[in-house]
C-alpha cells in the first residue's frame, strides 16, 4: 500500500510538471532571448538558454540554513526570495520555463523596445549569462537580475527599474512638504527634548533648507 502511495505521489507530481510545462510553447523561444515576468513588487528577467532552461539572477535564502541540494534546486519561492534580497544572498541559476515564470505570463524580448543598445547575438548572450552561473552578493540597487540580463543581452549593466524606483524615492523625499515636515519635526523634538541651542536650531534649518533646495 505504501509503495503505491508513494508511486502514485510521483506520478502526480510528474503528470503536474509536465502540465506545467505545456502552458509555454518552447518553439516561441530562441536561445539568447530576455524573459521578463512580474514577481513580488518587481519584475524578474532571466535569459533562455534552449531546451526549456532558463539562466536568471535570484535572490534565495534557503542556501544559507540548508545544505541540501534537491531542497533549494527547488523552485524558489517567494518568501525564500524576499529573504534573499534582505540577507542579500543570491545566486544565478537555471530553472526551467514553468518554474521561472511562477505561473506568471512571458514577455519576450521587451526590453529590445526599451534599450538604446542593439541586443548582442542570441549565441553570445547564452554564453554570457552561463559564465555567470554561481552564488553572487545582491543588491537591490546595484546588482540585482535586470543588471544581470542587461549585461548579458546588451553589454552594460544597468536597471531600469532601479532608476524609477530611485526617482520615486527622490521626489518624495525630496519634496517641499518633507522639507516643512522636516522643520516641524526638528523644532518639535528640539522643545519636547528641551534641548533649544544655536547648533540644534542650526542644524534643523541646515537640514530643511538642503531638502527644500532639491525639492
Amino acid at each position: 500500500m505504501f509503495l503505491y502511495q508513494l508511486l502514485n505521489f510521483f506520478f502526480v507530481a510528474s503528470k503536474k510538471q509536465e502540465e506545467e510545462d505545456s502552458k509555454h510553447d518552447l518553439s516561441l523561444y530562441k536561445r539568447g532571448d530576455l524573459l521578463e515576468v512580474p514577481r513580488t513588487l518587481f519584475t524578474h528577467f532571466g535569459i533562455y538558454l534552449g531546451d526549456n532552461r532558463v539562466a536568471h539572477l535570484i535572490p534565495d535564502f534557503l542556501p544559507v540554513i540548508s545544505k541540501n541540494k534537491s531542497a533549494i534546486a527547488k523552485m524558489v519561492t517567494n518568501n525564500r526570495l524576499l529573504l534573499g534580497v534582505i540577507t542579500k544572498v543570491a545566486s544565478v541559476r537555471v530553472d526551467s520555463l514553468a518554474d521561472f515564470a511562477y505561473g506568471s505570463e512571458i514577455l519576450i524580448n521587451h526590453m529590445d523596445k526599451i534599450c538604446s543598445q542593439p541586443p548582442l547575438d542570441g549565441d553570445e548572450v547564452a554564453r554570457r549569462a552561463e559564465k555567470l552561473l554561481g552564488s553572487v552578493t545582491y543588491s537591490l540597487l546595484w546588482y540585482n537580475c535586470e543588471h544581470y540580463v542587461m549585461y548579458c543581452r546588451y553589454g552594460m549593466a544597468i536597471s531600469y527599474q532601479t532608476y524609477q524606483f530611485c526617482t520615486t524615492v527622490r521626489k518624495i523625499v525630496c519634496s517641499r512638504m518633507s522639507a516643512y515636515l522636516t522643520a516641524l519635526c526638528g523644532v518639535g523634538i528640539t522643545l519636547y527634548l528641551g534641548c533649544v541651542t544655536p547648533v540644534t536650531v542650526l542644524l534643523t534649518l541646515l537640514i530643511s533648507f538642503t531638502i527644500w533646495m532639491a525639492a
